[in-house]
């Protein structure tokens, strides 16, 4: 047996999709993605399996999510807490391949960003105790969230998605630092005065 991880493959964009039109559920990966991240972002504690209800009642009519789906669900949930708490800023947006059409790449960012401002939202209620870059932060996420479609493959648009892209991973990230809740650690050092 080989020691990579299993999760790293099933994870991908195209991947996870699959999964989830196989099983009839009505989401788009990088919407769900987007929400999981606002979620966490918004101080959603990893312990916390209230996620889970969340997306059934977004994205299921409350129905029971099909145990395929709610083991990818799980899977991108602990995917994004490992990566968001990296050192090295390994968090990445679930986004289609460079390979897709542009159209298709600027369309799941845009419901990336429309998922994550509606899971910061569902479990952070009081936008007036967020700091003015977090609020910049919120109000360019719902201008990128209403960007046309109309997008040419050519190289300005390329560049563009990719700086928007960026800008969106950092922005998340921004979010975390302000309003998210890492896992407490088993240090000391905190209860130090």
């Amino acid at each position: 047996m080989s020691d990579h991880h299993p999760e790293e493959n099933i994870l991908g964009f195209a991947s996870v999709q699959a999964i989830i039109t196989t099983e009839s559920v009505q989401v788009h990966t990088a919407e769900l993605h987007g929400v999981l991240t606002g979620l966490i972002c918004a101080g959603l504690p990893f312990e916390s399996n209230d996620y889970l209800a969340m997306i059934t009642d977004l994205f299921n009519n409350g129905e029971h999510l099909p145990v395929k789906v709610k083991a990818i669900i799980k899977l991108m949930f602990t995917d994004i807490w490992t990566n968001i708490l990296d050192d090295s800023y390994g968090f990445q947006l679930m986004l289609p391949d460079d390979d897709d059409s542009i159209v298709e790449r600027g369309h799941a960012l845009s419901l990336w960003v429309q998922g994550f401002n509606l899971g910061l939202g569902l479990h952070q209620k009081d936008t007036a105790i967020v700091s003015n870059d977090v609020k910049e932060v919120l109000n360019d996420f719902a201008e990128i969230a209403n960007l046309s479609d109309e997008m040419d493959e050519d190289e300005d648009h390329e560049q563009a998605y990719f700086e928007i892209a960026e800008y969106v991973r950092i922005s998340a990230l921004l979010c975390f630092t302000e309003l998210g809740s890492p896992p407490e650690t088993k240090s000391t050092q905190d209860t130090l005065h």
